[in-house]
């Protein structure tokens, strides 16, 4: 095989290796500029990119620093003074909205939720169990799920059952996913879908048959079967 066929020339033939260089010294001076400004550009990306990952990262630790005492509160039922402060804290609202961007900012919208759901503000509590995101196995389903929940007191069955699907099929699981299903079948019958109330029963009895949501699902499905035969 020749040198100019095996394309590796400039390896075995020291001249043609400094031809090579030559041409890449004269590209280089012919392009500084441009070549100079991308280089300088992809620095910028790359210092950019880890000076946004330790921003976000230490205003993270403030986020949770601020969130938990917050916490705290909705555990013990205190939900004004979880979602607003207590003066020492500002609250679950304020870091939801000051801290967005980090994972405890995201966390602090899914508490605002639950708070607000448990005040009896369905449509505030929509709002901020929607702007939560996780990949997490239980807590997305479990944000769907209070979802349909705040649907469901605002007798907004069609889009509550929307939500309990999505609780229901988000990594489903025979410890959670039953529970999300009884809810889905109940949204269907009161939306007055009483076959897909009656599928929803089905996939429970088939699927999680040994799940404690089994049984109910049997008389619940029978229940349903008899009033839709005498209508």
């Amino acid at each position: 095989m020749s040198k100019k066929n095996s394309g590796l020339e400039f390896l075995e033939d020291p001249d043609a290796l400094a031809g090579q260089l030559e041409r890449a010294e004269d590209f280089f001076e012919q392009n500084r500029n441009i070549v100079l400004g991308v280089l300088g550009g992809i620095l910028l990306l790359v210092v950019g990119y880890f000076g946004y990952r330790y921003y976000i990262s230490e205003q993270d630790d403030t986020a949770q620093v601020e969130m938990f005492p917050s916490v705290y509160q909705l555990e013990a039922d205190s939900t004004k003074k979880a979602l607003n402060g207590d003066g020492k804290s500002p609250g679950l609202l304020a870091v939801a909205s000051n801290y967005g961007s980090t994972p405890a900012g995201n966390l602090a919208e899914f508490y605002a939720g639950i708070a607000l759901l448990k005040q009896g503000k369905y449509d505030d509590a929509i709002e901020h169990l929607k702007a939560f995101s996780s990949s997490d196995l239980l807590v997305q389903a479990r944000a769907y799920a209070l979802t349909g929940d705040a649907y469901m007191e605002k007798k907004s069955f069609d889009e509550a059952a929307d939500y309990y699907r999505k609780a229901a099929d988000y990594k489903s699981n025979k410890y959670f996913t039953p529970g999300y299903l009884m809810k889905l079948a109940v949204a269907y019958e009161q939306a007055k879908q009483n076959d897909k109330a009656i599928d929803t029963y089905n996939e429970i009895i088939e699927k999680y048959a040994q799940s404690a949501e089994a049984g109910s699902a049997k008389k619940y499905k029978s229940v349903l079967e008899a009033t839709v035969g005498e209508s």
